[in-house]
């Protein structure tokens, strides 16, 4: 996906290929992680060396979903959280390559959010429906205050953390974002690493703070409810 989509291939064909000699890539070599370190990193048919892109994304992601199940257990927040969690992912990886958070995986999120907090109540209709606007909204107070230093994109995954997350952890993983946002355009200024107009993709910043408000969110707004767990 993190590949396909912002050249608008579709996901399903041709299959996966070597981008050296055009050979497709059969499902045995196809195998996250360990097809990898089986092929020491390389194509089979021609040597190639295959990008640390791949098993990064996929250690990423089985990560994240060993965490969730620990989270949710067997249950179908657990599927709800896998799905959200995957779009983070791709919204990483994308938004590093090409500094642009795609329409065709936040628009359907939103919608996948309000259909799975119908079916699981997880989060109430209204609360999610708050949260889309408040996500969104913030976003967009940002875009025009600040003539574009934000984009679209970043809009449409705050309304999307909104539908899933309802508007109380929304907001806690935004502030999770900006937090971590900040403190690394930061670093990277005092390191002279980037400077000061230099564009920072911040969807990788907002998959951060979306994983932590999906994984741990309703327990840091019951502390914070609580008084700083006074």
């Amino acid at each position: 996906m993190i590949v396909r989509v912002p050249e608008r291939r579709s996901l399903w064909s041709p299959p996966s290929s070597c981008p050296g000699c055009g050979v497709a890539i059969r499902w045995r070599d196809n195998v996250p992680v360990l097809s990898f370190l089986l092929l020491r990193g390389r194509c089979r048919a021609c040597g190639m060396a295959i990008a640390w892109r791949y098993p990064a994304v996929e250690t990423a992601t089985a990560a994240l979903w060993v965490v969730a199940y620990l989270t949710f257990g067997p249950s179908p927040d657990f599927g709800v959280a896998l799905v959200f969690l995957s779009a983070l992912i791709a919204v990483t990886g994308i938004d590093l390559a090409h500094q642009i958070i795609p329409d065709v995986i936040t628009l359907p999120g939103i919608v996948a959010g309000l259909v799975a907090n119908v079916a699981t109540r997880r989060v109430s209709i209204v609360d999610a429906l708050v949260g889309i606007a408040m996500g969104g909204g913030i976003f967009l107070v940002i875009i025009v205050a600040s003539g574009g230093g934000m984009g679209g994109g970043d809009m449409k995954l705050g309304a999307m953390f909104g539908a899933f997350l309802g508007w109380k952890v929304a907001l806690v993983a935004l502030f999770i974002a900006v937090l971590l946002g900040g403190t690394v355009a930061a670093v990277l200024l005092v390191t002279g690493r980037v400077r000061r107009k230099d564009p920072v993709p911040f969807g990788p910043f907002l998959a951060a703070g979306g994983a932590a408000g999906l994984l741990w969110g309703e327990n840091l707004v019951g502390w914070y409810a609580s008084g700083f767990g006074g």
